[in-house]
């Protein structure tokens, strides 16, 4: 009888043992997947293609929010170069004023905005019916916008029409693609560190 309880306790020992090193393990596996998703916007960027259409964690330095309602911020990455739009969910409303010039880390799904000859087209026969998007600060376009997508320098909508052109030309030419790609992030959540 002896042997037998002896036996129990042993096998139960064994068990407790293995179960609490499992979930040890599996902690720590979570710790390390969850260390590893977060990335820097320019490793965003560089990777954007991959990572399209999947949850994401991303961290920079937040350099403007919108205005126009507060649903859009931009972070920037190693320099203001690399700079990534993050689009408030309904459940987030507007990003909190305080973000600005500081780091924010950002959860949410990866999406591309492609701009290609019909964009082009469309946005052409608004402007001929007189049909102007309004946004930023004077009307003219959100500035920290115009630089992520390398048209801070052009006054026009014509101007930018016409720049898309000729970059959609070269990236067709290099790459074979016929469009441009821009990257954003629909957050579902963020936190100002």
């Amino acid at each position: 009888m002896k042997k037998v309880n002896l036996l129990l306790i042993a096998l139960a020992s064994v068990m407790a043992f293995s179960s609490c090193n499992s979930n040890k393990k599996t902690e720590t596996e979570n710790e390390t997947e969850t260390i590893q998703t977060i990335v820097t916007v320019d490793k965003l960027l560089t990777n954007a293609e991959q990572e399209l259409d999947n949850v994401v964690l991303v961290e920079g330095v937040c350099t403007h929010i919108c205005s126009h309602g507060g649903k859009k911020l931009f972070l920037m990455g190693d320099d203001d170069s690399k700079t990534i739009r993050v689009e408030a969910s309904d459940d987030i409303g507007a990003f909190k004023p305080e973000s600005v010039n500081s780091i924010v880390k950002v959860k949410g799904t990866l999406k591309e905005e492609r701009i290609d000859e019909a964009y082009l087209t469309q946005w052409e026969a608004r402007l001929a019916e007189g049909v102007v998007d309004e946004h930023g600060e004077d009307g003219e376009g959100c500035e920290t916008e115009l630089k992520a997508q390398g048209q801070e320098e052009l006054d026009s909508e014509t101007a930018r029409i016409k720049d898309f052109r000729e970059k959609i030309a070269v990236r067709n030419e290099t790459e074979g693609k016929n469009y441009l790609s821009f990257y954003y992030v629909e957050a579902i959540e963020y936190t100002i560190l």
